[in-house]
């Protein structure tokens, strides 16, 4: 650092007193860190000590650059340049870099605190484990997509399954921003996306205790999270030094500039979909000063396109849905987190319940979709409370097979574990809320959120739903395990512990109204129409529902329509009398909604869509799938004259069996052009198509 200071007094001594104050007069009208009063008796030496504790001996340098060309010094400013390109020698940057130990390894400790124990649970009721107690290495692949994702994330999953290419090699997530020995070269830039719960959070957690705990990346001299829970909270403008001195640092004397260099500082912003505010990167909004207020839109955007901290990594973890917010020639890699493959599966229920783990697995396998859901580590968590006590027995009639089968299971263990912790209170608590009660009012909040696409939700958001978060019945036996709380720089924020848990307890909200009250929140007036029409309340919810996700740009609420459509059977329906005695049962007939439905498959263009429309026909028991696979079986597909939703069943039918075909013969199935185009989902997960 003396050297720098040394060239930047030797350029001042070769102004004139008028030239010194008229240097220092575009200082403090340029940067408002430069105070008027500081420069009228100033000297060089104080301006020159004044200039590093703002910026930094680099961006000093770059600043009296700018202004001595400004002033037609352009000799004093070249001679400036050129001294200090000489004078960056290792040894410069070694001394400079050295200012930065301390303030490193206070922050090491401060994150080390913070990120070595994850919370299992709520705040008020969970528990904590050291993450590397429980953590498990995640599939991450190298993604070369990017841009929006028009279908749901389950789909995704569904889609990707079986699937690696080249360009896919497994990366773990602690060698993404190393010096790759093959290129020399080191990625800067990385957007890594991930389905809700597949693992992105715990990932970057580990990430930052192995560099806190001096185990991996000590080249990296800071390491910054700044999640988008924590940002969305900020209001008014800051300088990015104020930002990161507020959140990882005692004042700003502890961190008065940041080091130069390639990689020296690195940012992590988790969880781009919980973006509260706009991100605007077409606006030609620059700036380069830490030390310069803005709002905090500006910082990372300027930050992403590297006009500040040019030389810094940056991490960003996202849904897919939302990783278009970030235009793709910002980012240097794009990675993707599948969460387990199929071997980490299996060790996963043989760690958890080694006693049951086989029968679990065997069960799983024999159903497609919950086979593939549980690459989603929350999913084999759901599947293991509500499959375990149930294969432990000799036998049961009551193991689910379907989705909507599983998710009810999944809340009548809730509901028993919140009966056993209260079943020894001696008296009851006269302010208690019932479980149905609660079960309504999370419903309400997870479908109002769902349809504006929020995962987190505020205090006002519980409290317009009917939950009053000082009476703590939000923090229910329920609640432990299926909703959650977090503390946010002293405010809490709430989610449920998984996006396919808000989607089920939606579709549940929604079958009730309809069911006690007739309403169907997708039509308005809607109570108008069936009184004066007569007109069938649930094919008509069905009807509705179909419409609206289909009609979906992301494919947002393919889930909860397998879910509504999974409750209205009778056999989810008596399963779930348990949770709620006062529902009755009625055999409504669903063949409208199948029928419906299969003429959706016919003029659904989209695979995508149509592959969610047969999992619909699965939920409802449909054997419109059943024939298809018949069919199949037979060997005698190829003489048919197949419908447009009969290539369409062909396509999931092959998707979703249980062993991967190791070819694909395509001569045996090829009826038309549109035929083939149906079929390119299969033909890209195959190794081989003749």
């Amino acid at each position: 650092m003396a050297s720098v200071k040394d060239l930047l007094l030797n350029s001042l001594k070769d102004l004139r007193e008028d030239d010194l104050k008229e240097f220092q007069w575009h200082l403090e009208k340029d940067h408002e860190c430069i105070k008027k009063s500081e420069m009228e008796n100033a000297d060089r030496l104080k301006t020159v000590d004044k200039m590093v504790a703002c910026f930094g001996p680099e961006e000093t340098v770059k600043i009296t650059v700018k202004i001595l060309k400004k002033m037609n010094q352009n000799n004093l400013a070249d001679q400036l340049e050129n001294n200090h390109k000489q004078g960056s020698t290792a040894d410069d940057r070694e001394a400079t870099l050295h200012e930065y130990t301390e303030p490193s390894h206070r922050l090491k400790d401060k994150l080390k605190q913070e990120y070595e124990q994850i919370l299992i649970g709520n705040s008020e009721t969970g528990h904590l484990e050291y993450l590397n107690d429980i953590y498990t290495d995640l599939y991450v692949v190298g993604n070369e997509t990017g841009g929006r994702v028009n279908d749901h994330e389950v789909i995704q999953i569904e889609s990707n399954h079986n699937r690696l290419t080249a360009k896919e090699k497994p990366i773990k997530c602690k060698d993404m921003f190393k010096v790759q020995c093959d290129t020399g070269r080191r990625n800067r830039k990385v957007l890594t996306t991930g389905i809700a719960g597949v693992g992105k959070t715990v990932s970057v957690n580990k990430f930052i205790i192995d560099w806190a705990k001096r185990t991996e990346n000590q080249d990296i001299v800071f390491i910054f999270p700044l999640p988008f829970r924590r940002l969305n909270l900020i209001k008014g403008e800051c300088s990015l030094m104020e930002l990161l001195n507020k959140y990882f640092f005692s004042s700003p004397e502890e961190l008065p500039s940041l080091p130069q260099g390639d990689g020296k500082v690195m940012f992590i912003f988790d969880g781009l979909d919980e973006c509260r505010f706009p991100l605007n990167f077409k606006e030609d909004d620059t700036f380069t000063n830490v030390n310069e207020k803005t709002t905090v839109s500006k910082i990372i955007i300027n930050l992403i396109k590297k006009h500040l901290v040019s030389s810094a990594l940056i991490w960003i973890t996202s849904r897919p849905a939302a990783a278009s917010l970030i235009p793709r020639n910002y980012i240097n890699q794009m990675t993707e987190v599948r969460g387990f493959n199929d071997e980490q599966k299996e060790q996963y229920f043989l760690k958890n319940s080694p006693e049951v783990s086989e029968n679990i697995f065997s069960h799983i396998k024999k159903s497609r979709s919950l086979y593939i859901m549980c690459h989603i580590p929350v999913f084999c968590w759901i599947s293991l409370t509500v499959l375990q006590p149930l294969l432990a027995q000799e036998s049961s009639d009551k193991t689910p097979t379907t989705l909507t089968g599983m998710y009810t299971s999944f809340l009548i263990s809730q509901q028993q574990q919140m009966e056993d912790k209260y079943c020894d209170e001696p008296k009851p608590n006269s302010n208690a809320v019932s479980f149905d009660q609660i079960i309504l009012k999370l419903g309400k909040l997870a479908f109002q959120q769902l349809e504006k696409g929020n995962l987190i939700f505020y205090k006002e958001d519980l409290e317009e739903c009917g939950l009053d978060v000082r009476k703590g019945s939000v923090h229910s036996g329920l609640c432990t395990r299926m909703f959650q709380e977090e503390k946010v720089s002293k405010r809490s924020v709430y989610s449920f512990v998984h996006l396919s848990v808000q989607e089920f307890l939606a579709a549940l909200y929604v079958f009730l109204i309809n069911k006690k009250k007739k309403a169907n929140p997708f039509v308005k007036r809607w109570k108008e129409i069936t009184q004066k029409f007569y007109i069938k309340p649930l094919f008509q919810l069905h009807k509705a529902a179909v419409d609206k996700a289909l009609q979906s740009e992301n494919g947002h609420l393919d889930l909860f329509l397998r879910f509504l459509l999974g409750l209205s059977l009778e056999s989810n329906q008596s399963d779930l009398k348990e949770l709620l005695p006062g529902l009755k049962l009625k055999t409504q007939n669903v063949k409208d909604t199948a029928d419906y439905i299969k003429k959706k498959i016919e003029k659904e263009k989209s695979v995508e869509r149509t592959i969610n429309l047969f999992h619909c026909l699965s939920e409802l028991r449909d054997n419109f799938v059943e024939e298809i696979q018949k069919n199949l079986s037979s060997g005698n597909l190829s003489a048919q004259n197949l419908s447009s939703a009969q290539w369409s069943g062909l396509v999931f039918v092959l998707q979703m069996s249980e062993e991967t075909q190791k070819m694909f013969e395509l001569q045996k199935y090829r009826r038309s052009d549109e035929a083939v185009m149906r079929l390119l989902p299969v033909i890209k997960n195959t190794r081989r198509a003749l």
